[in-house]
């Protein structure tokens, strides 16, 4: 958080928050009011000063003022950069994943040292290259598609995810069951849950 902010946060404790005006979409993009926040500067002091309360509300801390955000989907929108590390949306780096789950509608998620995200759309193919089958081999292109039917139906798919030397299960989730599973709120209100 930006020295800026802490000292405003002092200097003014008492700010009520607000909340139903910043969202983050599934593509990792900072809306206000639905539209997409391109200015350089702003997105990053908004990346310096997201967290979350101990309620499992994301927030961007603005100065004094705690702004709630909507969540499309998870906290975290992960993806591959140039040099093919895991990246979140904010821009840091990605150190351990230590879960994964494709949900019912075929997404991929990843648990990682500060929570849960949804890997980007844009970055799933370079994603899906980590997926190994039972044998240990690099899985099919297809096999990512085929194991949300697998999953669903209680059956292993055989998957595992190979991201630092580490393989990990891929599981299933339901998408709906993702904010209570892993503790937090998609749309929050600034008076609490």
């Amino acid at each position: 958080m930006d020295e800026t902010v802490r000292a405003a946060m002092a200097k003014w404790p008492d700010v009520p928050g607000l909340a139903g005006w910043l969202s983050l979409d599934e593509s990792g993009h900072w809306r206000l009011k639905g539209e997409t926040i391109t200015h350089g500067g702003l997105v990053g002091f908004i990346n310096r000063n997201y967290d979350r309360d101990e309620q499992g509300r994301w927030f961007f801390q603005n100065g004094p003022q705690r702004g709630f955000v909507t969540l499309d989907y998870t906290p975290w929108v992960l993806y591959v950069d140039g040099g093919d590390d895991l990246c979140r949306h904010t821009g840091e780096h990605v150190d351990a994943v230590d879960g994964a789950w494709i949900d019912d509608e075929g997404n991929l998620l990843l648990h990682f040292e500060a929570g849960i995200g949804l890997v980007d759309s844009d970055s799933l193919a370079a994603v899906a290259e980590w997926l190994v089958d039972e044998a240990g081999e690099r899985a099919a292109p297809e096999t990512l598609e085929n194991a949300v039917e697998t999953l669903q139906a209680g059956e292993s798919a055989g998957l595992q995810l190979v991201h630092d030397g580490r393989a990990i299960d891929v599981g299933f989730i339901r998408r709906a069951d993702v904010p209570k599973r892993f503790g937090f709120l998609p749309d929050p209100s600034a008076d609490g849950p």
